[in-house]
Protein backbone atom coordinates (compact mmCIF):
# COMPACT_ATOMS: atom_id res chain seq x y z
CA UNK A 1 0.00 0.00 0.00
CA UNK A 2 2.91 2.43 0.76
CA UNK A 3 4.68 1.54 -2.41
CA UNK A 4 1.06 2.56 -4.17
CA UNK A 5 0.59 5.88 -2.03
CA UNK A 6 4.60 6.73 -3.02
CA UNK A 7 4.26 6.02 -7.07
CA UNK A 8 0.77 8.06 -6.90
CA UNK A 9 2.56 10.89 -5.57
CA UNK A 10 5.83 10.31 -7.97
CA UNK A 11 3.37 10.16 -11.04
CA UNK A 12 1.32 13.28 -10.12
CA UNK A 13 4.41 14.96 -9.24
CA UNK A 14 6.24 14.41 -12.77
CA UNK A 15 2.11 15.18 -14.47
CA UNK A 16 2.73 18.71 -12.63
CA UNK A 17 6.48 19.37 -14.13
CA UNK A 18 5.61 17.84 -17.73
CA UNK A 19 2.48 20.61 -17.65
CA UNK A 20 5.83 23.78 -17.54
CA UNK A 21 6.95 25.41 -20.11
CA UNK A 22 9.48 27.50 -21.30
CA UNK A 23 10.24 30.73 -22.82
CA UNK A 24 13.14 32.48 -23.65
CA UNK A 25 13.03 36.39 -24.56
CA UNK A 26 13.82 39.88 -23.23
CA UNK A 27 11.64 41.20 -19.90
CA UNK A 28 10.26 44.91 -21.50
CA UNK A 29 7.99 47.33 -20.24
CA UNK A 30 4.76 46.78 -22.50
CA UNK A 31 4.68 50.17 -23.60
CA UNK A 32 7.98 49.75 -25.50
CA UNK A 33 7.80 46.14 -26.55
CA UNK A 34 6.74 46.10 -29.72
CA UNK A 35 9.40 48.71 -30.76
CA UNK A 36 12.33 46.11 -31.80
CA UNK A 37 15.19 48.99 -31.09
CA UNK A 38 13.75 49.52 -27.72
CA UNK A 39 14.34 45.73 -26.55
CA UNK A 40 18.03 46.05 -25.84
CA UNK A 41 17.37 49.26 -23.55
CA UNK A 42 17.45 47.99 -20.86
CA UNK A 43 17.46 51.28 -18.58
CA UNK A 44 14.66 52.40 -20.56
CA UNK A 45 12.79 48.83 -19.62
CA UNK A 46 13.65 49.48 -15.66
CA UNK A 47 12.40 52.92 -15.94
CA UNK A 48 9.11 52.25 -17.55
CA UNK A 49 8.44 49.02 -15.72
CA UNK A 50 9.52 51.30 -12.29
CA UNK A 51 6.92 54.18 -13.51
CA UNK A 52 4.13 51.39 -13.54
CA UNK A 53 4.44 49.76 -17.11
CA UNK A 54 3.22 45.87 -16.89
CA UNK A 55 6.76 43.69 -17.55
CA UNK A 56 6.15 41.80 -20.43
CA UNK A 57 8.21 38.69 -22.10
CA UNK A 58 9.18 39.56 -25.66
CA UNK A 59 10.64 36.48 -27.63
CA UNK A 60 13.53 36.64 -30.24
CA UNK A 61 10.24 36.10 -33.28
CA UNK A 62 8.07 38.89 -31.82
CA UNK A 63 5.64 37.03 -29.74
CA UNK A 64 4.63 39.12 -26.53
CA UNK A 65 3.74 37.69 -23.43
CA UNK A 66 1.93 39.03 -20.52
CA UNK A 67 2.90 37.99 -16.87
CA UNK A 68 0.66 37.82 -14.64
CA UNK A 69 2.75 37.70 -11.51
CA UNK A 70 5.13 40.49 -11.79
CA UNK A 71 7.43 40.35 -9.20
CA UNK A 72 8.73 37.35 -11.08
CA UNK A 73 9.98 39.58 -13.38
CA UNK A 74 10.42 42.88 -13.15
CA UNK A 75 14.21 42.55 -11.42
CA UNK A 76 15.10 41.10 -14.99
CA UNK A 77 14.21 44.42 -16.61
CA UNK A 78 16.41 44.53 -20.33
CA UNK A 79 17.75 40.94 -19.27
CA UNK A 80 17.17 38.02 -21.83
CA UNK A 81 15.97 34.94 -19.83
CA UNK A 82 14.24 32.03 -19.84
CA UNK A 83 11.06 31.56 -17.86
CA UNK A 84 9.62 28.62 -16.90
CA UNK A 85 5.78 28.49 -16.31
CA UNK A 86 2.13 27.76 -17.40
CA UNK A 87 0.78 29.58 -20.44
CA UNK A 88 -2.69 30.66 -18.88
CA UNK A 89 -5.57 32.39 -21.12
CA UNK A 90 -4.49 34.44 -24.12
CA UNK A 91 -0.75 35.04 -24.19
CA UNK A 92 -0.48 35.07 -20.65
CA UNK A 93 2.36 33.17 -18.74
CA UNK A 94 2.89 32.46 -14.78
CA UNK A 95 6.13 32.60 -14.20
CA UNK A 96 7.45 29.59 -12.21
CA UNK A 97 10.82 30.33 -12.50
CA UNK A 98 13.34 32.90 -14.13
CA UNK A 99 16.83 32.49 -15.28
Amino acid sequence: MKKLIAMSALGASLSICALAEQWTGVIMDQKCSSNKEMRTNASCAEACIKQGSPAVLVTDDGTIYAISNQKKVTSHAGQKVTVTGKLESGNTITVDNVK
